[in-house]
């Protein structure tokens, strides 16, 4: 029924534009492309008939053939006088002014921000909203954010994983600068290898998200905005220390090589060297660590005419130390004295983007994207070893115009993925080579006034499953001004690679069990699911002061899935989906400002997501049911000099959640209850800008001290059968407190 459905939205048809009146759209060149450019005027000469664009940068306006001199002008931007004709829909491209005097207009935008235009339900992360926490690396980006959920993976490695619509990150596409990056060897640890002060801001997207950008996503899309060395600061400084051990030191220089180049290089070094059992259970608590990252970026940009080239370097070396206290891996590597665990990891990446718009048609562009990567990891796990190492080439040209008007727009191109993996585990060896090529076309219909349809469709070769097709779809209707639906269906397709995105089976001593079912990687066959749900967005004024609910309820259904089976706590086991799998979200959220200054967020989740295991249909382990979300965000009014306080609160109800059954375990101390109990965490921070270049900030995670009893089973005797770290349902540091420092020239 609901494949069905999908189908019949994809052949919505193209819907009939009344051009009554004179119509157009006005813009200003961003980088590699034309923007739309709000609020400018718009009028006849010698007369008092005139309008502004809306959001989209369209306006509407009587014609007339007595008048044919249309001015658009716009605040820093030379004013145009154009000679009119024709009602003919047509586009306008306003020049910056250098000779204006400047002006600064100071207003308030909200740090994350849906928009109520546009087919995709997109929430944007700002800077801002990022610096409200620790925000250390992109995995701890999201602890302000009810939209995606942050957990530990285990309880040695001390590693967060994220969740969206119920499913963990694997089935998110997670992209940087809207190239696939986070996959492979690196979707357990890769969010820890993007530093927080590197980005500039986040963008999620619920649901299927674009053909463009490929096949994979089934939940959605997080993509990640770097900083940019024409317009980041041309020095940056960020010092932090936390009292659980842990230093970090960023720095960022940006430089103006010429008129038309522009380059940057980012800095990152993290360290633990502290050993900590705050549980007394014999096991660090947080494993020691040591990373270097530094990226080199370039940038190119000719605004006249209209090329852009970005460049991008990086190199990664990720090293952590887990286990026992007393563990030493010069005296106890590969030997059972200690429990102990060593992963290393080396990073190579380079990303590539050049794009092309065409001045005389500003609507119409080309793009180009390319990105390599190698990503080697050595690692053991007590007497378990696991070794990765994934090579992978990304490649994408696209091509952008319209259907007669800038109301009917397309975007179409070819891709081309290469990846090849070279896995060995302890007594097997495995390796394949993935190649992927296929064509997209994407159709976005757009009245700016109601309606926004995005259609799309991928046809894709794989080297092992053949031919097959991967359509999308996302409705927009807006009845009211501040009254936005949303409907989304599409389907995604994947490989399940079950020991990187599972690493934590290795700090168990279960037995690793594949049922083969003539698939090309580990025998098993890819997975394949369908994305559906709605969205609505409803904004209003409460005491003159803004606000908006938003409710979003989405399900995604397997039609094929690698399940991961815990529920024998003596084994773990995958296997093909033989039955049903779904997950429900729903999701009731609210913004408003209390009061001046002070802004409130507020969310309710509930999640249903069940799995066919071997013998019944169970709810998915490790996932609670409710969630409960409040942040509470205040400001000083900012001076002149740009002093202000800041003071940020968060508070998090996980509810109850089903654990994998141990009645098997022997003893009746390996065996837990059949669900966990129900808790809160509670973060905040406050920072002190003494101007715009120089800040302070201190906080403190999990305020409550709340930790999960025993997180490791076994843990008197980690290498005999019932050793187990994986079991993880609460947090298991208690309470964290840090301090830093950020100093910044523009």
């Amino acid at each position: 029924m609901y494949k069905n459905l999908v189908i019949l939205l994809m052949l919505f048809p193209v819907l009939a534009i009344s051009q009554s009146e004179l119509k157009g759209m006005v813009m200003t060149k961003d980088e590699a492309q034309h923007v739309a450019l709000e609020g400018a005027s718009v009028y006849w000469l010698h007369t008092d008939v005139g309008t502004m664009t809306n959001e989209k940068g369209n306006f509407s306006i009587p014609f007339n053939k007595e008048n044919h001199q249309l001015i658009i002008s716009y605040i820093g931007y030379k004013t145009d006088t154009l000679d009119i004709h024709s009602k003919e829909f047509f586009h306008h491209l306003l020049i910056e002014s250098n000779e204006l005097d400047e002006v600064i207009v100071k207003g308030k935008k909200s740090n994350i921000n849906t928009s109520y235009f546009g087919a995709h339900n997109l929430e944007s992360i700002s800077e801002g909203e990022l610096l409200k926490a620790a925000c250390c690396s992109l995995s701890e980006s999201f602890e302000t954010n009810p939209s995606i959920d942050v957990s530990f993976t285990d309880a040695v490695t001390g590693t967060k994983q994220i969740q969206m619509l119920g499913l963990t990150s694997p089935y998110i596409q997670l992209t940087q600068e809207n190239i696939p990056a986070i996959r492979g060897a690196a979707q357990v640890y890769g969010m820890s290898f993007i530093p927080g002060t590197w980005v500039k801001s986040i963008q999620i997207t619920k649901g299927a998200g674009s053909v463009i950008n490929g096949f994979e996503s089934i939940t959605g899309q997080i993509n990640t905005e770097l900083k940019k060395p024409d317009n980041a600061e041309k020095f940056f400084l960020n010092l932090f220390g936390s009292l659980n051990g842990r230093m970090e030191f960023n720095t960022h220089a940006n430089t103006q090589v010429k008129d038309k180049l522009s380059t940057g290089i980012y800095a990152h070094v993290n360290m633990r060297k502290t050993k900590i059992d705050a549980n007394e259970d014999g096991f660090l608590d947080s494993p020691l660590a040591q990373q270097i990252n530094i990226l080199n970026r370039w940038k190119y940009y000719d605004g006249k005419e209209g090329w852009h080239t970005s460049l991008i370097l990086r190199y990664l070396n990720d090293e952590k130390q887990a286990g026992q206290t007393d563990f030493n891996p010069d005296l106890h590597k590969d030997g059972t004295t200690f429990w102990g665990s060593e992963i290393k990891t080396k990073r190579y990446e380079s990303y590539f983007k050049l794009g092309k718009v065409n001045p005389d048609i500003p609507y119409q562009s080309f793009g180009y994207q390319a990105a390599y990567s190698y990503h080697n990891q050595d690692s053991y796990f007590g007497l378990n070893k696991y070794d990765i190492t994934h090579s992978s080439f990304y490649t994408n040209a696209l091509f952008q115009s319209i259907l007669s008007n800038t109301y009917h727009q397309f975007k179409t191109g070819i891709s081309y993925t290469y990846d090849n993996y070279q896995e060995n585990l302890t007594n097997k060896t495995y390796s394949r080579t993935d190649q992927t090529i296929g064509g997209f076309f994407e159709y976005n219909f757009d009245n700016e006034d109601k309606l926004s349809i995005n259609a799309g469709l991928r046809a894709d070769y794989h080297n092992h499953w053949g031919f097959f097709l991967t359509p999308r779809i996302h409705i927009r209707y807006q009845p009211y001004t501040k009254t936005t639906l949303r409907l989304s269906g599409g389907r995604g397709k994947r490989t399940a690679n079950i020991f990187a995105e599972n690493q934590k089976i290795f700090a168990t001593n279960r037995t690793i069990l594949i049922t083969p079912n003539n698939g090309s990687a580990y025998g098993l066959q890819p997975e394949t699911a369908w994305n559906y749900g709605f969205s609505f967005l409803q904004g209003f004024q409460l005491f003159e002061r803004k606000g908006d609910i938003t409710l979003d309820f989405y399900r995604t259904d397997f039609e094929n899935q690698v399940v991961i089976d815990y529920e024998n706590p003596q084994e773990v086991s995958f296997y093909n989906l033989n039955g049903q799998s779904f997950a429900n979200s729903l999701q009731l959220s609210g913004n408003y400002e209390l009061m001046q200054n002070l802004d409130m967020r507020i969310a309710y989740k509930y999640y249903d997501v069940q799995t066919q295991y071997k013998t019944q249909v169970l709810l998915n382990p490790l996932q609670a049911k409710n969630r409960f979300f409040v942040n509470l965000a205040y400001h000083t009014t900012e001076k002149e000099n740009g002093s202000q306080w800041l003071f940020d609160y968060t508070f998090n109800w996980v509810g109850e959640q089903r654990l994998p059954n141990t009645e098997s375990n022997p003893l009746s101390s390996f065996k837990i209850p059949d669900t966990s109990p129900s808790y809160t965490l509670m973060n905040t921070q406050i920072t002190r800008n003494f101007n715009s270049q120089f800040s302070i900030y201190l906080g403190g995670e999990n305020l409550t001290g709340f930790t999960q009893e025993k997180p490791i089973f076994g843990y008197d005797e980690p290498f005999g059968e019932n050793f187990d770290s994986s079991l993880v349902y609460a947090p298991i540091h208690g309470q964290m407190f840090y301090v830093g420092l950020r100093y910044g020239i523009d």
